[in-house]
């Protein structure tokens, strides 16, 4: 995670962020599913740098409000939507949970977080985004995430081994890649699909 911070903010010049390329999502779901037997888990999250201070803790307040009254509306599944928590690396997580049949509805909480924090003025906090899928069929129990790069504003999928300390399979990673080059803006330089180990909503 050292490296993504390095990365994406300050050592890159930056993509113009396009939000709205989460709204694909659903549609590269689909694919996923029919063509490699992975199926969403309901589980997402949004991974930004801490800052410290009020305002960084009134836009925690806020994203937790706005998702919050999603669930108040009924579309959300718990009373609890989003969790908070922070990994070795300081990082922020935000893990947000919808029923695993409603990607679109995962897709919007995470889409209200990126906007939340952006118009707060913290875009450059950003990190990415992730939906976590599980595999069934020929691949049970194996975790995929489609990760979005906000300041690339492109996707990649990471495919972590279970069982293995920090081991990912990179063929099943390009097998993937060439399944959703027609659903996603993926990230075309490898060396930027960096590793999310132990995110959350990510079993391994």
């Amino acid at each position: 995670m050292g490296r993504l911070l390095d990365a994406l903010l300050g050592r890159t010049k930056p993509v113009r962020p396009d939000l709205d390329q989460l709204f694909a999502v659903p549609s590269a779901a689909i694919t996923l599913q029919a063509g490699a037997g992975f199926t969403p888990t309901g589980l997402g999250s949004v991974c930004f740098a801490s800052v410290e201070g009020g305002a960084f803790t009134r836009i925690r307040e806020e994203v937790r409000a706005l998702l919050d009254a999603d669930t108040e509306r009924g579309d959300g599944p718990s009373a609890i939507p989003v969790e908070f928590s922070q990994d070795s690396y300081g990082y922020t997580w935000l893990l947000s949970r919808q029923a695993p049949d409603d990607v679109a509805g995962l897709v919007n909480d995470l889409h209200a977080v990126n906007t939340a924090l952006q118009d707060g003025g913290f875009g450059p906090q950003l990190l990415c985004s992730l939906v976590a899928f599980h595999g069934t069929g020929a691949t049970p129990a194996r975790p995929l995430a489609l990760v979005y790069l906000y300041k690339r504003g492109t996707f990649y999928p990471f495919a972590p081994v279970p069982g293995a300390r920090e081991k990912r399979d990179n063929a099943l990673e390009l097998q993937l890649r060439g399944l959703l080059e027609n659903d996603l803006r993926l990230e075309k330089d490898l060396s930027r699909w960096f590793p999310v180990w132990g995110a959350p909503g990510l079993a391994v």
